[in-house]
């Protein structure tokens, strides 16, 4: 999966290595500051040296980092989807706000297809979908092939969703958090890498199922 192993990256390698690679990073590297601008602009993934198993397909772990984000939600998601879209973009990150705009009502369903189809066309990193519970979202976004979307209302849930799932996509009960609440999960959801070889391994067994379905 990756070709470069770096005990420091600097800015001039982080402009050699090629746009979208999986770089390792020995025990106690280091990446100084200008050079992780580079790397995520050019969305370079950095893992730590020797959990990568090169026998795994190199698009199997979601993107890391994440600089551009879909979003969108039914008309119950309105508050939450803005309070993440402006704290999205005042950090930095690119957001497509693909709807819904208004109060009158919008089938959840819709809405979430076209957040993971984007997700899935690589117009975007990852996508946040809203709508009262979450769920529903989730289910609608995981009819989309490639797409693994998690529910989450805790940060532990975010965390893991990434870490150990892979979650693409990530689904928001606008009646189960609050919009401080929600920014801190989605903060987790996106800091957090996926890295670990016998978590990837088990992503190639949901890939294997998917196109057994």
């Amino acid at each position: 999966m990756a070709a470069f192993r770096f005990r420091l990256i600097a800015e001039s390698d982080a402009l050699r290595i090629p746009e979208g690679a999986t770089v390792e990073l020995e025990a106690g590297g280091h990446i100084t500051p200008l050079a992780s601008d580079t790397i995520a602009a050019r969305r370079i993934r950095v893992v730590r040296a020797g959990t990568l198993d090169a026998t795994l397909p190199a698009d199997l772990a979601p993107v890391f980092p994440i600089a551009r984000i879909a979003i969108g939600g039914d008309h119950g998601s309105l508050v939450l989807k803005a309070a993440i879209t402006t704290h999205l973009r005042a950090a930095g990150l690119a957001v497509d706000d693909l709807g819904t705009h208004s109060t009158d009502p919008v089938d959840y369903p819709n809405i979430a297809q076209i957040v993971a189809r984007a997700v899935v066309r690589r117009e975007a990193d990852a996508g946040i979908v809203i709508d009262g519970a979450g769920l529903g979202s989730a289910m609608a976004a995981n009819k989309v092939h490639g797409i693994r979307a998690a529910m989450c209302n805790s940060l532990t849930l975010a965390r893991y969703a990434r870490e150990h799932n892979g979650a693409n996509v990530l689904a928001l009960g606008a009646t189960l958090v609050t919009p401080a609440d929600a920014i801190a999960i989605v903060d987790a959801w996106r800091s957090t890498p996926m890295t670990e070889a016998r978590y990837l391994r088990r992503l190639l067994e949901l890939r294997r199922v998917e196109g057994a379905g």
